[in-house]
């Protein structure tokens, strides 16, 4: 993947390119801040990874093709992207889930469009044919956000978080990639 980028009103260009080493503690940051004052975008657990979760889950990554990606502005990292397997069984190859983190101080600004645009591009063009999402069902933002790149809420899972004193609600979301169902998939599986 190459970087894209989105111009900001400075001018200044925010980049997406594939997550380093480098940034997995700017990733951290971004997460724990999620986790500790506001929604998280996903409901994978209440406290943040360590930084070797991070490093093994990009290892991880990489063997399957799946995107795990950073938007940077100024040099800075501002927010991140990755896809996973939905599920490890083989009837579930063809189906990624993402999960999106920006940077507090970036909300509302395009970055988690920018991220989303490019996890969906790397997904449809590594071989998937559906993605998932979950997210938390007062996250209005991103639900809009979902709703605008077509995703469908599919699901609605009721008391399954309980964070900051309280249960809440998580909305599943999916979208078709490429040819989603219309058409077998290919011989070689995503991914591997």
């Amino acid at each position: 993947m190459n970087e894209t980028a989105i111009a900001r009103a400075d001018d200044e260009p925010v980049l997406v390119r594939p997550s380093r080493e480098s940034d997995i503690e700017a990733m951290l940051r971004i997460y724990r801040h999620h986790v500790r004052n506001g929604v998280p975008r996903d409901v994978e657990g209440t406290g943040a990874p360590e930084p070797d979760d991070l490093r093994d889950r990009r290892k991880n990554l990489k063997q399957t093709r799946l995107p795990h990606l950073v938007a940077s502005y100024r040099g800075e990292v501002i927010g991140y992207a990755y896809a996973v397997l939905f599920r490890k069984r083989p009837a579930y190859r063809y189906t990624a889930k993402h999960s999106i983190y920006v940077h507090h101080g970036h909300l509302g600004r395009g970055v988690g469009r920018l991220l989303l645009q490019e996890l969906i591009d790397a997904c449809a063009a590594a071989g998937f044919r559906q993605m998932i999402g979950y997210i938390d069902a007062d996250n209005a933002p991103s639900l809009a956000l979902h709703e605008k790149f077509a995703f469908a809420r599919v699901g609605l899972l009721c008391g399954v978080a309980y964070r900051h004193g309280g249960w809440s609600d998580t909305v599943m979301v999916q979208r078709s990639l490429g040819a989603g169902v219309s058409a077998p998939p290919p011989i070689a599986a995503p991914g591997r």
